[in-house]
């Protein structure tokens, strides 16, 4: 099984998630909330390979293949090439030893020319046991 392609994206955005909390309203608007758990879950991580290889681009979607699409999840490297250019700690995209991604949907692979491609991917964060 391979490993998530190493090249530092484009562009990436990240949204860190949330706490599992459940929210009860009363009849009268009073509201209530509980917290199920100690770890943020649901964060995203959106990248973009702009004019690439269209080999490179082909390594993206035969790793999402192998993960057989949005089932599997994996890690990302410790020191990912997906935090390249983030001035921040190398490790902030894994925050946490049991944080794993799955894709939110397939890569999006546009032709830009003869040769050249550009990926956009999505992915989720997963707690994993």
């Amino acid at each position: 099984m391979s490993n998530f392609p190493s090249l530092a994206p484009t562009s990436r955005s990240y949204d860190p998630g949330d706490w599992p909390v459940r929210t009860f309203k009363a009849n009268d608007g009073t509201e209530v909330r509980f917290l199920y758990g100690d770890t943020r879950s649901d964060s995203k991580l959106q990248l973009s390979y702009e004019n690439i290889p269209d080999l490179t681009a082909e390594a993206f979607v035969q790793h999402y293949y192998e993960q057989k699409g949005t089932y599997r999840t994996f890690a990302l490297p410790a020191e990912t090439t997906v935090a390249k250019g983030w001035q921040g700690t190398g490790t902030f995209f894994n925050a946490g030893v049991r944080r794993q991604y799955r894709y939110a949907e397939p890569p999006k692979v546009t032709g830009v020319r003869p040769g050249r491609s550009s990926v956009s991917i999505n992915l989720i964060g997963v707690i994993v046991g």
